[in-house]
């Protein structure tokens, strides 16, 4: 029978618990409680517990039952006990009404993930989870084929909901913490590198989505030149500033040739002029002078902002149904943006990869895409299982791109 005593040698006021293991021995343990009944509730769990495990029939989930049945009627609190999958859905559901829907979707892929991942592990007690399931976690996006900057992206969001589980007390230690993180080139920033490439049927999706009409009416205001700006970027690897802002004096039809002065490395770049490219050029009206810009509703405009052309462009893929992955999410009332695996950029990318894939040689590619470095050009590169051809006037051909 379970007793209570108290230890007159260090005058604690809380009561000590006699009771006996589920092994036979006689144990003390203190109750931290000072009110005698409270103190009995607590002594009499303990010593169903101990019973309950001598018979064979306590199980994990009866054993948070008894400490939350005691903890309720001796300081009138439930006592939350959380799973990994129903923690991080309990923790998920918290963003949903706190945040944006764009921080929303970032920690949504990232829970669903993880807990995929995690399998069965995932019905277990948030406080089973430890480094080995991280770094399980981690080595999978791993060997899934995404970069280094994108798993660091997703493991730094992972220790968010285990830092709240360790603030309320469900955790003693933050297993994210003691995990290491992939190495990634201090050449490259996190937004750039961990972009993504367009397929050619995203990119084709997108261009009918730039000229796309409803009720008879365009629905993009500039929805003709964003259609020329998306061929034109996927053609010749150019940033969205510079495709904005191209001039015809820069379109050298005769030599089928590209020149421009690249706005982020001052570099003069040239490129050929891919077949599809010169079609789309010979079917413009002729431009009354050579600084006349090639798409002059673009020309001009920031690329930031909400009314920037990267939004605009965003918008886009929202109706061409491209998306790509949240990498990162600005903090509110911080400056910063978000990240995205998929943009304007990644038309760069895919300029970059498809000539990669056909063997053209890394010496070529930077003259193309005017990168200054090996090392920067090599964050552009996205090998794909079957080789495409081996020059810039063997990249894929957007057939389908009739308008409307």
């Amino acid at each position: 029978m379970a007793t209570l005593t108290k230890d007159c040698l260090d005058r604690s006021p809380y009561w000590i618990c006699c009771y006996r293991a589920a092994d036979g021995r006689r144990l003390k343990k203190s109750t931290k409680q000072a009110d005698h009944s409270k103190a009995m509730e607590f002594c009499l769990a303990l010593e169903r517990a101990e019973g309950m495990a001598a018979r064979g029939t306590l199980t994990e989930t009866r054993a948070r039952e008894l400490i939350g049945e005691v903890l309720e009627r001796t300081i009138g609190e439930e006592v939350a006990f959380f799973t990994v999958e129903g923690w991080l859905q309990h923790w998920l559901n918290g963003k949903k009404i706190a945040k944006a829907e764009g921080t929303y979707a970032k920690y949504a892929h990232m829970v669903e993930s993880f807990i995929k991942h995690l399998g069965t592990r995932a019905k277990l007690n948030i406080a089973a989870v430890g480094p080995k399931d991280i770094a399980s976690f981690r080595d999978a996006q791993i060997k899934s084929g995404k970069s280094a900057n994108t798993v660091r992206f997703s493991v730094r969001k992972l220790s968010i909901p285990f830092n709240a589980a360790r603030r309320q007390g469900l955790i003693t230690v933050n297993p994210v913490e003691a995990v290491e993180l992939p190495a990634t080139a201090a050449t490259k920033s996190d937004s750039e590198s961990t972009r993504d490439a367009f397929t050619t049927e995203q990119v084709e999706a997108l261009l009918k989505a730039a000229v796309a009409r409803e009720h008879g009416r365009q629905i993009f205001e500039a929805g003709e030149d964003w259609h020329g700006a998306i061929l034109f970027a996927y053609f010749t690897g150019a940033r969205l500033h510079d495709v904005a802002n191209i001039a015809w004096g820069g379109i050298d039809l005769p030599a089928r040739t590209i020149t421009f002065r690249a706005k982020k490395t001052g570099k003069l770049v040239t490129v050929p002029m891919h077949a599809e490219l010169e079609t789309y050029f010979l079917s413009q009206p002729a431009p009354d002078n050579e600084r006349a810009f090639v798409f002059p509703k673009l020309a001009g405009r920031g690329t930031g902002g909400r009314s920037g052309l990267s939004m605009t462009f965003a918008r886009i893929m929202a109706r061409a149904k491209v998306a790509g992955e949240i990498l990162q999410v600005a903090r509110k009332g911080e400056k910063g943006r978000t990240v995205r695996s998929l943009t304007f950029h990644s038309l760069r990318h895919s300029f970059n990869s498809v000539m990669a894939n056909a063997g053209v040689s890394q010496e070529v590619r930077m003259k193309l895409t005017g990168h200054a470095t090996a090392v920067v050009n090599t964050g552009y590169t996205h090998h794909e299982l079957e080789p495409l051809r081996a020059a810039i006037q063997t990249i894929p051909a957007i057939q389908r791109t009739a308008k409307g």
